[in-house]
């Protein structure tokens, strides 16, 4: 069974994990995520553990860091600096930057870069615009999308909240063509303090995790692997495959 649920809002990636992300208007969609989807992040040194990258979850401000790019023809690859809450402007290895945020994070930490990306879960991770709506309404307050860190964010038919959920086990191709790339939803995206994170000032609002525990066991958009590459791009119909 084949149901179109809707088309792409909206395509985000993070080049530093949990630094500010940045918005897409088309992307390459490759076998290990989005294109340049953190392949960067910062390990915390003295962390011996399977995950040693610090995110904003430890450290709100991260969001307040802005992955650039100085090199005018390298507009689609990896981020070359990193402007700083304060404007400074500092290149992505310099050890000023790492000092900089481990003095903020309380621990030394180190920027590494991974071939196949720095993820939590997978490498994808898609919601609706209603579902982020929604969860504002419960919350009695806006809710910004970046703080859903959201790849796709879906504009949908039907326009239910947490529709998502009824994905999984199921397949999105993004387009119409036999060829089209596709993603197989595996997994509910179990949601993190990252979303009472403002992603312009790192101010907390408890209440944002809170209405997302209520209203659906704190479980927010999908996760998914891709299994057909190919290009995304806003506009672009989603069709379900069952």
């Amino acid at each position: 069974m084949s149901i179109e649920i809707g088309q792409i809002e909206a395509i985000f990636r993070y080049p530093v994990k949990s630094m500010r992300g940045e918005s897409l208007d088309d992307a390459a969609l490759g076998w290990y995520g989005i294109d340049g989807d953190r392949r960067f992040g910062l390990r915390r040194v003295d962390d011996r553990g399977v995950f040693p990258f610090l995110s904003a979850s430890r450290l709100p401000d991260l969001v307040r860091f802005t992955p650039l790019r100085r090199d005018e023809a390298n507009a689609g690859g990896p981020p070359t600096h990193v402007r700083t809450p304060e404007g400074e402007e500092l290149p992505l290895f310099d050890e000023a930057l790492a000092a900089e945020i481990g003095r903020r994070a309380g621990l030394p930490v180190q920027m590494m870069q991974m071939r196949h990306g720095i993820f939590d879960d997978t490498a994808i991770s898609v919601i609706t615009s209603d579902t982020v709506r929604e969860i504002g309404r419960l919350a009695g307050r806006d809710a910004d999308i970046r703080r859903f860190r959201p790849n796709i964010v879906v504009r949908s038919t039907t326009a239910v909240p947490f529709e998502e959920d009824e994905w999984v086990g199921g397949t999105l191709a993004f387009g119409e063509a036999d060829d089209a790339p596709t993603v197989a939803v595996i997994m509910r995206d179990l949601r993190c303090t990252m979303v009472n994170i403002d992603p312009d000032d790192a101010s907390l609002a408890p209440e944002l995790m809170k209405a997302v525990v209520r209203r659906n066991q704190n479980n927010a958009g999908i996760y998914g692997t891709v299994t057909r590459t190919g290009r995304l791009s806003v506009g672009q119909k989603i069709i379900l495959h069952r």
